[in-house]
């Protein structure tokens, strides 16, 4: 169910991009439409900005419906908790007194920075 709310969050992104690209600006500089503007018909100047708005404004929606299911999908998803949210926990099972930043402590940075050390063989130092 994800994958499929992404892949439409992808697709109307990418629409939405394109949509505001073809609008006319002030300057009309990334604007489509030709010059001479004829009757009111639907691909005057008039009728495509009005279709483009809307398209644009159906997007958005679009968009924010997406942005919402997929943040709610994330919300209710059983993830594993953060290794900071939980605390060391001692061999008997009691909490862990905090380490006071003395040096030699038990907490997660000690048990992470333990973790990251080497453990084959050692290359001597250079002299």
């Amino acid at each position: 169910m994800e994958t499929v709310v992404i892949v439409i969050h992808l697709m109307v992104v990418l629409a939405l991009v394109l949509v505001v690209l073809l609008q006319r600006s002030e300057g009309g500089a990334l604007g489509i439409g030709g010059g001479g503007g004829g009757g009111g018909g639907l691909m005057s100047s008039r009728g495509t900005a009005n279709v483009l708005t809307r398209v644009t404004g159906v997007l958005a929606v679009a968009f924010f419906a997406t942005s919402l299911t997929l943040s709610l999908i994330a919300k209710n998803t059983d993830s594993p908790a953060s290794i900071l949210d939980a605390a060391p926990v001692a061999t008997d099972g009691a909490p862990a007194p905090a380490d006071t930043g003395t040096g030699g402590g038990n907490g997660i940075l000690d048990a992470l920075q333990q973790q990251s050390q080497p453990s084959g063989p050692q290359v001597p130092a250079a002299q």
